[in-house]
């Protein structure tokens, strides 16, 4: 018995590897977060008949075999690593001709008017580690979005046959590792993207859009590229010269001119070459050689002239050729057009430099003549606005713009608003109102914060401060946030905290990155308590005001007007730190970075202090003059802060140290006090003739004001407003009166 026993046992564990070894790895089940992403997934496509199995038992790492081939998951320790899902529904390309932009309308073969393309995306992005995409047919509609770019492991993208519309987004760059682009069959519009940075895509298929007009700007590691009915319009692009690896390249039913390039036909890997229904057009050369590998060529319907050459003429058996309805004179003569329909096609398709010439001669004299008309009006409208001005008590001088004969340190013009004896922690009406239009503030719970950054994932980490980590999150209805991570060591905390954080839950303002909501998780470790407290804060995406001027494109559209309207944005959202909240909130780290704009380029302040005893002993009694001392040298503290943005936001330069400040600093005020052309100079080239002088003088006169060496001597941030107000008023009357680019 013994014996048997033992065999018994051998037996069992030998099934047992057996069945390990035979059972495939992705039996294992998927991450309960996973596993809820897929199930919302499914919601968001409207239950489509191809997922409506789907359960939260379902083992989405091995679906049976019985399931439809239309749904591939792939998994790879516990995480979806592969996601195809093939619907029914047709693509625009089953409607014939695409309709333009802007026309584009829910049907039945699209997803209802409830769905939500950036929902969905910011759902789907919660799988951070796909490196394969597929979602065909099935009736995405809405402009693709930039968050996109989450998918960091991403290697093959197909959304093809579906009705996104819109430019593609710039994001799709950003893609280092992919090999597979597929966004054929949609409404895309406009230029493509410039790809020749994505060194490992192999595939790129963007047939049935509306692309156009230029030829994308594409790797030459290119293998397969398929542009073919599209708006493109261009001759041939030389460059394609390159494509040493390219074996698949149709262009066809676009709009190209010009001649088609002999060497297209000798590229060292082409294997298949489609140009046919464009406005191609010429003779090709007779002595044209094709590579070997070329086994298919269309060029039909195009406006071709002459004879085949000989390697895709009728001498060549070894390819495939279709060069029917041009007007060649070899082959079949009744499959082409006659010789003059070709000349006169072609001569359509550029109209001639002459006649353009000609044209633009004859409107020369009526354009000059309406320019003529518009200057008198504006020379008029300016002389009643100057008096305008006058009457409304106004002050200007003729000579101003030339000489100022007194200290500009000493004699600074800059104005004091009236400070009215109130309150001032009390919040305004209008500082209230500012918030109008973010969600309500709440309390979340710890499984929501950990669902929102997926467990606290390192690749949604974005960086670690001195008042904790920020995370990326995303959270149930789609939106986007931050989660700041705070740890807190401290006795007696719990009493304490939550004072904190009623003053936490009133950060919410027009010019700031709210607050939403917050998580605390309190620890019980004797003799001391621990809490982790995590801040829940809006996202703004668009980027920082520095980011605007480390890029010359993107800082060319700050003219006077919109820094301006930046600049005083972020000075209310100082003021409501200072004086919206009680107590006031000061010492808020105030950088150029720390500016950031939303899509309307609305300023938002981050990374200001957020109030939290994160000191020992902080809750200690201190001196009164002690503590009021502390506030005081804070709010100086970022007057001077802000001072410096202004600064750079007046030159348009980015400054690295304080040093650099004071030079800079000094060079503003030395040209202030001399004259007008000086100053002049020393602005962003960027905004000259988009200011008024005495606009600009204000702004600097307060700028160096808030960066005086003594702290006592700087301007609260109520008088910066001010000064900054009436500013954007000289420079609204200013510009009502017609002047804007006409004074340098």
């Amino acid at each position: 018995m013994r014996l048997f026993s033992s065999n018994m046992e051998n037996f069992k564990v030998f099934a047992l590897v057996i069945f390990v070894m035979l059972v495939p790895v992705s039996l294992g089940q998927l991450s309960p977060s996973e596993t809820r992403i897929l199930l919302q997934v499914q919601k968001l496509l409207e239950y489509p008949q191809v997922l409506q199995n789907w359960t939260k038992w379902t083992n989405f790492c091995y679906l049976p075999s019985s399931s439809s081939s239309s749904i591939k998951i792939v998994c790879s320790n516990n995480r979806v690593t592969e996601l195809t899902v093939i619907g029914n529904r047709s693509s625009p390309a089953a409607y014939g001709p695409k309709p333009g932009s802007g026309k584009f309308s829910v049907s039945q073969q699209t997803l209802s008017a409830n769905f939500n393309i950036d929902a969905f995306f910011t759902t789907l992005t919660k799988l951070s580690n796909l490196r394969v995409l597929s979602l065909v047919s099935l009736g995405l509609w809405g402009p693709l979005p930039g968050k996109i770019n989450r998918f960091w492991s991403l290697e093959v993208l197909n959304i093809s046959s579906n009705f996104i519309y819109g430019e593609i987004p710039n994001q799709i760059t950003s893609f280092k590792n992919l090999t597979s682009l597929v966004l054929a069959d949609n409404l895309f519009n406009g230029s493509v993207p410039d790809l020749k940075n994505m060194l490992l895509l192999k595939e790129l298929y963007l047939g049935g859009n509306n692309l156009g007009p230029k030829f994308p700007s594409l790797s030459n590691k290119l293998v397969s590229v398929v542009l073919k009915n599209n708006s493109l319009r261009s001759d041939i692009p030389l460059g394609l010269k390159n494509f040493d690896q390219l074996k698949k390249l149709d262009i066809s039913a676009n709009k190209f001119v010009g001649p088609i390039p002999s060497f297209l036909f000798s590229l060292p890997s082409i294997e298949y070459l489609n140009l046919a229904e464009n406005q191609l057009s010429g003779a090709l050369p007779m002595n044209i050689s094709c590579t070997a590998k070329l086994n298919s060529v269309d060029i039909s319907h195009n406006l071709l002239i002459g004879k085949l050459p000989n390697c895709i003429g009728l001498n060549s058996s070894n390819r495939t050729v279709v060069s029917s309805w041009n007007c060649l004179s070899s082959g079949n003569s009744r499959n082409q057009h006659p010789y003059s329909f070709c000349h006169k096609e072609a001569l359509a398709v550029k109209p001639p430099v002459k006649s353009e010439q000609q044209n633009s001669s004859i409107k020369l004299g009526l354009i000059l003549g309406i320019i003529g008309g518009v200057i008198g009006i504006v020379v008029v409208s300016a002389g009643l606005v100057l008096v305008l001005l006058k009457r409304s008590g106004t002050k200007t001088t003729a000579t101003e713009d030339w000489k100022y004969e007194r200290s500009v340190a000493d004699k600074m013009s800059v104005r004091s608003s009236p400070k009215p004896a109130i309150e001032s922690r009390r919040v305004p009406q209008t500082m209230r109102s500012a918030a109008i239009g973010l969600p309500p503030y709440r309390v979340f719970t710890l499984e929501e914060i950990e669902d929102a950054t997926n467990n606290f994932d390192l690749t949604n980490l974005m960086g670690e401060g001195s008042q904790g980590q920020l995370y990326r999150g995303w959270l149930r209805d789609g939106s986007i946030v931050l989660v700041k991570c705070i740890k807190l060591k401290q006795r007696h905390i719990p009493q304490s905290l939550m004072q904190h954080m009623e003053v936490t839950s009133k950060l919410r303002h027009r010019h700031l990155v709210s607050v939403l909501g917050h998580c605390i998780v309190t620890y019980q470790d004797h003799p001391n308590t621990s809490s982790t407290v995590f801040i829940v804060l809006e996202h703004i995406s668009n980027g920082s005001l520095s980011d605007y001027f480390n890029d010359w494109k993107k800082k060319e559209m700050l003219k006077w007007p919109e820094r301006m309207a930046i600049i005083i944005g972020a000075a209310r959202g100082i003021q409501f730190l200072h004086t919206g909240v009680a107590p006031g909130v000061f010492g808020n780290n105030l950088k150029i970075e720390n500016i950031l704009l939303d899509d309307s380029l609305t300023a938002k302040i981050s990374d200001y202090n957020i109030p939290l005893p994160t000191k020992i002993g902080s809750e200690s009694p201190h001196n009164v003059q002690d503590t009021s001392n502390l506030v005081k040298n804070a709010e100086k503290e970022d007057v001077y802060q802000l001072g410096a943005i202004l600064l750079q936001v007046i030159t348009g330069r980015l400054i690295k140290s304080t040093s650099e400040l004071d030079d800079v600093r000094l060079q503003i005020e030395e040209c202030l006090a001399e004259a007008p052309s000086k100053l002049r100079g020393l602005t962003d080239p960027s905004v000259r003739g988009t200011y008024a002088y005495d606009s600009l003088r204000t702004t600097v006169e307060i700028t160096i004001n808030c960066l005086c060496k003594d702290s006592a001597k700087r301007p609260s941030i109520e008088d910066v407003l001010w000064n900054l107000q009436y500013s954007i008023q000289v420079q609204e009357g200013w510009t009502s009166s017609g002047n804007l680019s006409t004074q340098m």
